[in-house]
């Protein structure tokens, strides 16, 4: 095992770019490496030191496994056992491999937070037109207004800086990753009691992108990254509720525009609070707006700040977590979800820390982000409140769409470690279906004139 003071030697390509000009796009030489020494996605191809973490050979095969009537992905290591577990107790032995969130996590939790690590295997996969588009991106892509909106994104819009020379950059790869094109689910979202009881709220969301609204406009298009509706169906007292966002690539000049349908009033409006530290929909005040996706929107409030490479144990191929023969409460559990259920592997991490501007306002201050190198998912992020004191844990229980080569999330857990409380968002295992991919959306379906009739339906 390496010690924590030794960042990877074969990080040091994109490390050595942060000398270089943030403004200029990456030369040819080395758009010409994604493929080839690295992965298309940018990642190094090759395998670790002792090879722990093995070379990555086109991740998973589309037939992976099983695919069951409602969607849900059989589990291709469902065979395998924990190669060991980190718990409280022997967590010293494994902290050059682990976050402080992930330590703070098994202090709190001493007798039920464990890490169960098994072999590593790196699954991710694109479609083949992605992989064209991410090359694009990388010959042409630049930030402008600081980092804070980009230029010469083109059409598909997809992982903006493959070879990321700045913190910012490798936030916006985790903001301009593929998810399957226009997407429909059915998904959770709890926040238990300290003794683990809860009541679920039950969401529907849509996304949608530019490129698959054949009747966008195109003014409307250029500045557009995505469109967003999120219908709350249960309990009663929050059913008919919907969310729209209009998510922009410039949010300095024409910020995100969000409205909201309430069901109670029959009435549409604006929600600018929809952004940032606003509070996020029905999570009794555990989560903000931007914790949604593990980390969403505008990054002009922070300053962003590239630490490196480094190896971690993170969440990854998540399938038992994502069983259709598990009930929610089998799942939540006081203090945290039933760890039994997770899946851990060691996995190269991008670090960035995010610091709040001076003048600006968030409830935190300070963020530590972990992003997987494969698929520019955050796997960890440590939230830290203005006394500089470590408040909130959040991990992203990751795994591979197979059967439409698309890296998604299982849930995301946010822990507050002050109170006892989380909140874990996207879990779908008695749910009607799984993702449903690729679904023929129009831009017609939304706009706040389709708002309310969505929230009556």
């Amino acid at each position: 095992m390496k010690t924590s003071k030794t960042l990877l030697q074969t990080g040091a390509l994109a490390l050595s770019l942060l000398a270089t000009s943030v403004m200029a796009a990456v030369p040819a030489d080395q758009v010409a490496k994604l493929g080839t020494t690295l992965t298309p996605m940018g990642s190094e191809k090759g395998a670790n030191a002792d090879g722990s973490i093995p070379e990555w050979t086109g991740g998973l095969p589309t037939n992976a496994g099983a695919v069951d009537a409602k969607g849900f992905l059989a589990d291709p290591f469902a065979n395998e056992k924990p190669l060991f577990t980190i718990t409280a107790a022997n967590a010293a032995q494994y902290k050059d491999k682990l976050t402080p969130g992930q330590l703070a996590m098994l202090s709190r939790y001493p007798d039920t937070y464990k890490i169960p690590v098994y072999t590593t295997h790196r699954t991710a996969a694109l479609p083949d037109d992605i992989y064209s588009v991410i090359k694009t991106s990388a010959a042409k892509t630049e930030p402008m207004a600081g980092g804070n909106a980009l230029k010469n994104f083109g059409d598909s819009r997809y992982y903006a800086f493959p070879i990321p020379q700045s913190g910012v950059e490798v936030v916006w790869n985790h903001t301009t990753r593929y998810r399957g094109g226009n997407t429909h689910r059915y998904i959770t979202r709890v926040q238990p009691q300290t003794n683990g009881s809860f009541t679920m709220v039950s969401f529907e969301d849509e996304i949608a992108y530019p490129a698959n609204l054949p009747d966008l406009d195109k003014n409307k298009a250029e500045n557009s990254l995505f469109f967003f509706i999120q219908r709350v169906n249960a309990p009663a007292r929050l059913a008919g509720n919907v969310l729209l966002v209009h998510e922009t690539i410039d949010q300095v000049s024409e910020p995100r525009m969000a409205w909201i349908y309430n069901a109670g009033q029959r009435r549409v409006r604006r929600a600018p609070q929809v952004a940032y530290d606003g509070p996020a929909t029905a999570a009794d005040g555990l989560a903000t707006s931007d914790n949604y996706d593990m980390y969403n929107g505008s990054p002009d409030r922070y300053d962003w700040k590239l630490i490196g490479k480094k190896e971690l144990y993170i969440p990854y191929n998540s399938y038992k977590l994502d069983s259709p023969q598990l009930k929610y409460d089998e799942i939540i559990k006081a203090g945290h979800i039933n760890q039994d259920l997770t899946r851990y592997e060691l996995h190269r991490v991008w670090e960035v820390e995010a610091t709040l501007k001076s003048g600006e306002r968030h409830i935190y201050a300070k963020r530590h982000m972990y992003f997987d190198e494969d698929t520019w998912q955050l796997a960890e992020v440590d939230h830290y409140d203005g006394r500089g004191q470590l408040w909130r844990v959040a991990e992203g229980h990751a795994q591979q769409y197979y059967d439409h080569k698309v890296p998604g999330y299982t849930a995301e857990g946010l822990y507050d470690l002050i109170s006892g409380r989380y909140s874990v968002m996207g879990l779908k295992n008695e749910e009607k279906r799984s993702y449903e991919f690729g679904i023929k959306a129009a831009a017609s379906e939304y706009t706040p004139a389709a708002l309310r009739q969505s929230g009556v339906r």
